[in-house]
């Protein structure tokens, strides 16, 4: 691994969230079906996490489906759960080639068997990997999320008799399905496109974002390491006032 804190001078976050955007109009321009693009983005997405970990950066959390993504066409939802379930397969001997410990963000309601299965299978063959932690937000919503860390909590206030008083942040994100993640530095949505879409609401309170034009399947180290440069001219004060 480069040290690109002495190599480049930057300060590399330890936390950064991607919204993968813009496959489908990375695909209409060329003329071929949304799949393709979409196809094309699984493979950028694994060369993403090499040089995330190359760079430094030691949680990558991507947005690949959402719960609102289920509004697509049928043709387009069966092609995304088809190169889901190829990259399932084999992510397990990449992730542990390179000690990659994954983490599959979002509810399971909705996902077919075998895909819920080989989530399982890919989360418990890289649980002890100690170097990049790779979250992919699948059949995910921020909101969604909070409501069922919500649910769970509650739960357990009434069978512990947690006192009102008691609950605080900390206790809260520790229902997310981030738990014991720290909260990104970074999050990068490509295309252009200046929206959140539900992604990590909580988690992003005091993220700084960054929109590259750049469709997701023409992304790459470079751009990212651009997008850790323009990071670095941030004030960061998280509420506070930067001393004189």
């Amino acid at each position: 691994m480069d040290n690109y804190n002495e190599k480049l001078g930057l300060n590399i976050p330890e936390h950064v969230g991607i919204i993968l955007d813009g496959n489908g109009r990375w695909a209409k321009k060329r003329l071929m079906p949304r799949n393709f693009g979409h196809l094309q983005g699984s493979k950028v997405l694994e060369q993403i996490c090499d040089d995330a970990d190359d760079i430094g950066i030691k949680y990558l959390t991507v947005y690949v489906f959402s719960t609102e993504n289920w509004k697509r066409s049928k043709k387009e939802i069966d092609g995304l759960m088809r190169i889901l379930r190829n990259y399932l397969k084999d992510c397990v001997k990449r992730a542990n080639k390179n000690n990659m410990k994954v983490r599959i963000l979002g509810k399971k309601d909705g996902l077919d068997d075998d895909i819920i299965k080989n989530i399982e299978e890919l989360e418990a063959a890289t649980a002890d990997n100690t170097g990049l932690v790779f979250q992919v937000a699948l059949n995910y919503g921020s909101r969604d999320e909070m409501v069922r860390a919500m649910r769970a909590m509650t739960k357990d206030i009434i069978e512990k008799g947690i006192s009102p008083e008691n609950i605080t942040e900390q206790m809260f994100s520790g229902y997310l399905d981030t738990a014991g993640v720290p909260d990104p530095d970074l999050i990068i949505r490509t295309s252009g496109e200046k929206r959140i879409s539900n992604f990590l609401l909580w988690q992003s309170a005091y993220s700084e974002f960054d929109f590259p034009e750049v469709l997701w399947p023409d992304f790459n180290k470079q751009r990212l390491i651009e997008a850790v440069e323009r990071y670095n001219k941030r004030d960061r004060r998280f509420g506070g006032v930067k001393e004189e």
